[in-house]
């Protein structure tokens, strides 16, 4: 029974003949899964938002430091998640390719965050960055020396100290206590380093790189990744 019987029937005074029987409502459509809201980690090491058995996967080696996959978040990402991944005829998958040391800290607090937060803190990081690579950049050459002479968890723990990226991990369900053991943690540094090898066996030598069912794409902007993936998709 549709809500607008249920209350109509309540409301019925009893003794009252009972009107002439109407049409039987349609029921409404099930909602249509949004598949966005799947994300899970692969056994490449990314994390794939979408449909695991979508016709047509596309794969981004990123770099959270880089400008140019800020710019793709910013300008191609709300579409291909609106008009692609929601309706699983994609997934998108986003694998780390680290660039520098700042790159590193950042990747791994995201990577910290699970498959619930990755993509957000993502895009959160993409929209800010200023924000925290900016001061990071403007340290003195005196604190670039004695950053460089600590050990890599004491580097990361202070670049991520002097960007605010604790803070922003917290907001993403990572308290600083636990950002700090994941900025420690060997095996998912080491995975950064796997995942960066494995980009390079496939060809990647910048950021952002894109590949559409496995084959590497010419193309780095969404106004010329979007064509093709609407080709894949049958239009």
């Amino acid at each position: 029974m549709s809500r607008a019987a249920h209350l109509l029937a309540a409301l019925a005074l009893p003794g009252l003949a009972a009107p002439a029987a109407a049409a039987p409502a349609r029921r409404a459509a099930p909602a249509a899964r949004d598949w966005s809201r799947t994300v899970a980690a692969t056994s490449e090491g990314g994390f794939r938002m979408g449909n695991p058995a979508a016709q047509v996967k596309l794969v981004e080696y990123g770099s959270l430091t880089c400008i140019h996959c800020a710019a793709f978040a910013r300008e191609g990402e709300p579409a291909l998640v609106a008009r692609y991944v929601r309706t699983g005829k994609v997934s998108y998958e986003f694998r780390n390719y680290i660039l520098n040391g700042t790159d590193v800290a950042a990747s791994l607090l995201a990577r910290c965050s699970g498959a619930g937060g990755f993509f957000r803190m993502t895009a959160s990081l993409y929209a800010t960055r200023s924000h925290w690579i900016d001061p990071i950049a403007r340290l003195p050459q005196g604190q670039r020396d004695a950053i460089a002479a600590m050990t890599v968890e004491q580097r990361l723990i202070r670049l991520a100290e002097v960007g605010g990226l604790f803070q922003i991990a917290a907001r993403f369900g990572v308290p600083p206590a636990r950002g700090r053991q994941c900025l420690a943690d060997q095996a998912a540094f080491d995975r950064l380093g796997s995942m960066e090898q494995a980009g390079q066996a496939l060809g990647v030598t910048g950021t952002p790189t894109f590949f559409l069912n496995g084959t590497m794409l010419d193309v780095n902007e969404w106004a010329g990744v979007e064509p093709l993936i609407r080709q894949a998709v049958g239009g």
